[in-house]
């Protein structure tokens, strides 16, 4: 169906529903190429403006607020399309079409146990993280539920090479209560890459995981998750790998027709013409090739 003949209901839809599926890092790109076809500057601005938030919070988007990183999720939503920064105690809008904040305010915080913990947890997962990522960033977030809280760790590593046709987004979260004597780490890695160079291939791949820390104290509990974090996320990384190598070996034994030595080395076609030479059945017509040597025909 043309786009001209959609109702504004079915137009709105189908720009959000596009432009929620925009990969990490091209958002805009969507916006522009989808602004070409729809030609209609208010109703897609309104569409970004709300796609671009659902945007934000799926793929943990880093901004830099007062020389900290601030990585946008639905843990740290406000509301009315607002996000809380607890290093600067500010929340506000984020235009991601315009990369802008907007409407920014200023709020205060309980400096409390927890929220000693939460500054102990981020200096330890800093160092982590500064260790392991070309150009990684982190954040811990604090959260109530039911009088209950809870620390959220976040960590975003991205490479967007759109030049090249390839995008790349790791990210992490691992959530724990603020227990006396035990607590549970409730952690989920994703990680997506994007390929789009004369093939369109997305990859996907996310694991959930649980696990029990003791607690000593505050400062053996950031140790102990910034430890649990890195092995998790070694192991993982680890088994995509072989994944991925086992997934690329297998592909190439179902492309050839009968399983052959894989050498890894280039060919030599040119020898392998001149050792070839063309037949042709007698009866049935066929060219078929033969090794320096005319074959008895199998009637």
């Amino acid at each position: 169906m043309s786009i001209a003949v959609l109702s504004r209901k079915e137009k709105e839809k189908a720009i959000r529903r596009l432009l929620i599926q925009a990969p990490p890092g091209e958002f805009v790109n969507a916006f522009d190429d989808l602004c070409l076809l729809i030609r209609d500057e208010k109703l897609m601005y309104y569409q970004g403006e709300c796609a671009g938030h659902q945007h934000c919070k799926k793929y943990s988007v880093p901004l830099c607020i007062d020389g900290n990183a601030v990585l946008l999720s639905h843990h740290n939503v406000v509301g009315d399309y607002r996000f809380f920064d607890y290093q600067s105690k500010l929340s506000f809008r984020f235009d991601l079409l315009q990369n802008q904040l907007k409407d920014i305010q200023s709020h205060g915080i309980i400096r409390n146990e927890t929220e000693y913990l939460r500054t102990v947890v981020l200096c330890a997962l800093k160092l982590y993280v500064n260790d392991h990522y070309p150009a990684g960033n982190c954040n811990v977030l604090r959260k109530s539920v039911k009088n209950k809280e809870f620390l959220i760790a976040c960590i975003e590593n991205h490479n967007y090479n759109s030049g090249d046709c390839w995008n790349g987004l790791w990210k992490s979260k691992w959530i724990f209560q603020i227990n006396p004597f035990l607590t549970q780490v409730t952690g989920r890695i994703f990680v997506q890459a994007h390929f789009f160079k004369c093939v369109n291939l997305h990859v996907e791949i996310s694991k959930d995981l649980k696990e029990s820390l003791e607690v000593v104290n505050q400062a053996q509990l950031a140790l102990n998750v910034s430890r649990l974090v890195e092995e998790q996320e070694n192991r993982f990384q680890v088994a995509v790998l072989e994944e991925l190598q086992e997934l690329a070996n297998e592909a190439l034994r179902k492309i050839l027709r009968r399983d052959l030595p894989v050498t890894r080395t280039l060919i030599d076609w040119q020898r392998v013409l001149s050792d070839l030479n063309l037949v042709m059945h007698p009866k049935l017509g066929y060219v078929i090739y033969s090794r320096s040597v005319l074959c008895n025909w199998i009637i």
